[in-house]
């Protein structure tokens, strides 16, 4: 931080006026103050005119409307040569009669970077004339008035007002020649970084470039509807919600390695983008890696996604309309594949599931029949259920006649004096009865696996087995016709709303539309460096 000189205060006696002649004829009694008031009187005579121009220099100065900024640079450069100033204004004056432009770089520069060597040098010689101005004055002194000596113009003095007019105009005539200077200045670095790069790209867009073929199509991904179907899911059957995922999938896919390199392989993507009828910077190297050319067919390869209609629109450049329209139905083929691919797995796994359901359906048919056709024929019944409802009947008339018999017996045997023959064939038949029926209960017991109950119980169930798998076959050979005829039809398909047709003129490079994006471009990296080296340039000079 540089501080402002402070400049040191002196007390002068004022002689006494001369003007009495008999004051004046005395002799003085102190000749010391005689001599510094003659001096007095005559600095006060020689320096008149020089402080007016002094005053008139500082007010030219102010009417030039410096900086505070400046003044402050004038004042530093001013204690840099070793001046003694009054003020701001009085640096400038000063500095401008030595011949120093307080506002030149170089001089902004050396404040920073004082030279040590010269302030070495010079010191001896300060500290000389110091201690010999020391030695020399004995009375105090203004500051300034020693140097000051009668002005040597001869003739009529020039007029302040006119001086002033003359100085104004020179500064005029200086600031016009610097903004000149700087507009010329402007304009090389100007024409140098943004006119001339905007020709060479304008030159070679509307000269040597190219001219690119575009050919647009547009298709859509579209899903069957399932019939009789219902719910929230039916909500967006028809709509690009439904599809979003698969055309998704299907963008992806257009834009991967993997079409890039099938499209190369059956249309030679790669050999065309080489050839020599392409200028340089747009044609491919002959010995060009498949990266190199994966990266043109990102470029020259465009595809859109609109979900809110799920359209996909897509744009292939080629130097040639007839290629550039084979490079599109190439890719919209593969995309055809593509989806049919997407849904194939699926049905395949439903049409082997339910043949399989099928096949262990019929599988336990057989089994189930045999068994039952070898029940029927161990046992010899066609119809066990009707033997066994003809021995409950049997059964059921030789109860009756049981208990009837045994009415006729307790009848008997309430008479006074019954013949015994009879109660002996009534006993008789009695007995019999109850034989036979309890070999018919014997025929239909449980214990046993011959008996007709066990037979039958075996027979039911075989017949029940084979009922139940009866209809679980019936039910599987339904799911299998179900998911063969949902295999056979196609869920999803491509639809091609817009076919790719190629077109007549060029539709790349678009000249003046490039030619003034470089321009921005160009313009804009300029402003950035201009600003960037004003900004450091503030930061030094500060």
């Amino acid at each position: 931080m540089t501080t402002k000189p402070k400049a040191q205060k002196y007390r002068i006696r004022r002689i006494p006026s001369t003007a009495n002649p008999n004051t004046a004829a005395k002799p003085s009694s102190n000749p010391s103050l005689e001599t510094a008031a003659a001096r007095q009187t005559e600095a006060d005579a020689v320096n008149t005119p020089l402080s007016d121009k002094g005053q008139t220099d500082i007010d030219s100065i102010r009417q030039e409307g410096l900086t505070g900024r400046q003044l402050r640079m004038a004042r530093r450069v001013a204690q840099k040569n070793g001046l003694s100033v009054t003020s701001d204004f009085d640096a400038v004056r000063q500095l401008r009669e030595r011949g120093i432009d307080p506002f030149q770089r170089a001089n902004v520069l050396d404040l920073v970077a004082p030279d040590d060597k010269k302030t070495d040098a010079a010191a001896p010689q300060m500290k000389a004339k110091n201690s010999g101005d020391q030695a020399r004055i004995q009375l105090p002194q203004t500051v300034g008035q020693k140097s000051a000596l009668p002005s040597t113009q001869v003739g009529q003095p020039e007029n302040p007002a006119d001086r002033r007019g003359r100085e104004i105009r020179e500064i005029q005539k200086d600031i016009a020649r610097r903004r000149r200077r700087k507009l010329i200045a402007l304009f090389a670095r100007l024409t140098i970084f943004v006119f001339l790069p905007t020709f060479i790209a304008g030159h070679y867009f509307y000269n040597i470039a190219t001219p690119m073929y575009g050919t647009k199509s547009e298709f859509v991904i579209q899903q069957a509807e399932a019939a009789g179907g219902g719910g929230f899911g039916s909500l967006f059957s028809g709509t690009g919600l439904a599809t979003q995922t698969d055309s998704t999938t299907v963008q992806s896919f257009m834009t991967s390695r993997e079409a890039f390199l099938r499209l190369d392989d059956e249309h030679e993507f790669t050999d065309h983008f080489s050839s020599n009828e392409i200028d340089s910077i747009q044609r491919l190297e002959n010995d060009a890696s498949r990266e190199d050319g994966y990266a043109v067919f990102n470029d020259r390869v465009q595809i859109g996604y609109d979900p809110t209609e799920g359209i996909l629109r897509m744009e292939v450049i080629a130097a040639a309309p007839e290629k550039s329209q084979e490079f599109s139905e190439a890719l919209i083929r593969y995309a055809e594949e593509r989806v049919d691919q997407l849904t194939q797995r699926v049905r395949e796994d439903q049409m082997t599931g339910s043949i399989q359901v099928f096949e262990q359906a019929e599988a336990r048919r057989r089994e189930t029949l045999a068994q039952l056709v070898t029940i029927q024929e161990t046992t010899q019944r066609s119809d066990p259920v009707a033997e066994s409802a003809a021995l409950q009947q049997r059964i059921t008339t030789l109860q009756v006649e049981l208990d009837q018999e045994r009415i006729n017996l307790a009848s008997l045997n309430d008479l006074r004096n019954p013949l015994p023959s009879r109660v002996q064939a009534v006993e008789t038949a009695i007995s019999l009865l109850e034989g036979q029926i309890a070999n018919l209960r014997g025929q239909l017991s449980t214990g046993g696996g011959n008996s007709i109950v066990a037979q039958n119980a075996q027979l039911r169930e075989a017949e029940e087995n084979y009922a139940s798998a009866l209809i679980n076959f019936e039910a599987a050979r339904i799911q299998m016709d179900t998911a063969q005829i949902e295999a056979n039809k196609q869920v999803r398909y491509l639809s091609v709303s817009v076919s790719p047709i190629a077109p007549d003129v060029p539709t790349y490079p678009k000249s003046f539309e490039n030619t003034v994006l470089a321009l921005l471009i160009f313009s804009g990296i300029y402003l950035m460096i201009s600003l960037t080296a004003s900004i450091l340039r503030e930061q030094v000079t500060a």
